[in-house]
């Protein structure tokens, strides 16, 4: 008998309102380690409520959420990220007329008898992008020097500083060039080979037939369909999202054939 391991993040049944307008209803979602998950959905399918949810912005309403295996409850962003979830949004919260070193350390500076200890968060910030990236940037040059992609970049290297084991990403290749899409991806890649399991928010189709493991679609703020992305095609997807085909699992089912496997 095979066992798998629980995923390092679950949804069940969450439900969220503002005021009497139910934005999700009835949402199951898991995240295992070391894998990439696409969330999937049109403009108002619930996508970005979902990020909030998970990272403590907006609590859910109803339903569980799992980490490892066990509940828990995210009601603020710290708690969240006490569990190891960390969120690089859109707009990437960036400042950009800070250098690098002091985007990174932001409301985490490093001290030293008092002071702030400048040389350590400068050698911290040069070990953690000579990991994440092959061209580390002017880590003191004003952030808006550099490339779309380079902050992009520098924005995860941010959310990396925690240790987390859950990295939530928000479009992270919107109007980005090829090159810079091409890095970005290749760093996503990476961590996931780390062992991160990364839920990736995408309207390019590309991207994630590229990247990502799994899908998961949302449609008027319920699931409409979990897809093994290797094994299905872009129609079908694409499908699920406008809403041509309606496909409402119960549960996301998991790597079906190794669970078969397991119940054999």
């Amino acid at each position: 008998m095979i066992l798998l391991p629980p995923p390092l993040l679950a949804l069940r049944g969450v439900c969220k309102r503002f005021g009497v307008v139910e934005v999700l209803r009835d949402i199951e979602l898991e995240l295992y380690a070391g894998e990439v998950l696409a969330l999937l959905g049109d403009n108002g399918a619930g996508k970005s409520t979902l990020v909030k949810v998970i990272s403590g912005v907006a609590p859910a309403d109803q339903g569980s959420i799992e980490w490892e295996g066990r509940p828990v409850h995210i009601r603020r962003p710290q708690e969240a990220r006490d569990l190891g979830i960390a969120t690089v949004y859109q707009d990437l919260a960036l400042c950009g007329n800070l250098d690098v070193v002091a985007n990174l350390f932001l409301g985490r500076e490093i001290r030293r008898f008092g002071f702030l200890d400048e040389v350590e968060m400068e050698l911290r910030t040069t070990q953690l992008l000579e990991r994440l990236t092959r061209s580390v940037p002017d880590l003191r040059g004003p952030l808006v020097s550099l490339s779309s992609g380079q902050r992009q970049t520098v924005a995860i290297a941010r959310s990396l500083l925690g240790d987390p084991r859950v990295l939530l990403l928000d479009e992270p290749t919107a109007a980005l060039g090829f090159e810079q899409t091409t890095e970005v991806l290749d760093l996503v890649d990476r961590l996931r080979d780390h062992g991160l399991g990364i839920l990736l928010i995408s309207h390019n189709m590309g991207d994630v037939k590229a990247l990502a493991d799994r899908a998961a679609v949302l449609r008027l703020g319920c699931n409409n369909g979990f897809f093994d992305v290797s094994t299905s095609s872009q129609e079908q997807i694409i499908s699920s999202i406008t809403g041509a085909t309606e496909n409402v699992p119960r549960r996301p089912a998991h790597h079906e054939a190794e669970s078969e496997e397991r119940d054999a």
